[in-house]
């Protein structure tokens, strides 16, 4: 029986050793936001910055995001059930860009797990999407480094970049936004970075 994401075209298919078929489709912001909307609820998701928020205003937020051509987001599938929430974006066009020396070939990811399923969390998972992940950022859209900007509180998530090969870059601040569409409180951020050397070696 197919998944109810089968329709949607991938953007990157990949086998992982240990976790299985990966897919990254474009996320459809009304009908994913319900799903989403439990994801970024819970307490794990506080570094997200939705908590609060009704499934129709993550809705909202994401059918804004697709409007833009700097900014895109997406489900990653494994084995056809939602994995995580992937989100790239333009460093020189993101509030990080004021942050750091952006070079040419980079991009930006952010990332969110699903919450482990019933049987908890399976060992090699989360380094199963990353690897995905990256495969699709640095050589699928030919980029040459990815950076992240994870909360310096959430240091789950800066331990598992550096797993991952990424080298700590600078803390920084990144400024508040505030406008009709979007608003960011100011976040101070532990930058990271991953080169298309480092993970692929080339």
């Amino acid at each position: 029986m197919s998944d109810p994401y089968t329709p949607r075209p991938a953007v990157h298919e990949q086998e992982v050793d240990g976790i299985g078929s990966v897919r990254v489709v474009p996320l459809d912001p009304a009908a994913d936001a319900p799903l989403l909307h439990r994801w970024v609820s819970g307490e794990r998701a506080v570094f997200w910055g939705m908590n609060g928020l009704t499934v129709r205003q993550v809705a909202e937020i994401y059918a804004h995001m697709d409007t833009l051509d700097t900014h895109h987001a997406y489900l990653v599938l494994v084995d056809g059930t939602p994995a995580a929430l992937l989100q790239t974006y333009e460093p020189q066009a993101d509030r990080v860009g004021a942050c750091y020396p952006v070079e040419p070939g980079d991009i930006g990811v952010h990332l969110l797990l699903a919450p482990a399923g019933p049987d908890g969390a399976r060992p090699g998972w989360t380094g199963g999407v990353l690897t995905a992940v990256a495969t699709y950022v640095l050589l699928v859209l030919d980029r040459q480094r990815v950076v992240v900007d994870p909360d310096v509180a959430n240091g789950k998530a800066i331990a598992r970049f550096a797993k991952q090969g990424f080298t700590a870059g600078p803390e920084v601040v990144l400024p508040e936004i505030d406008l009709p569409d979007v608003y960011l409180p100011e976040k101070r951020a532990q930058l990271a970075f991953l080169t298309r050397e480092v993970a692929f070696g080339r």
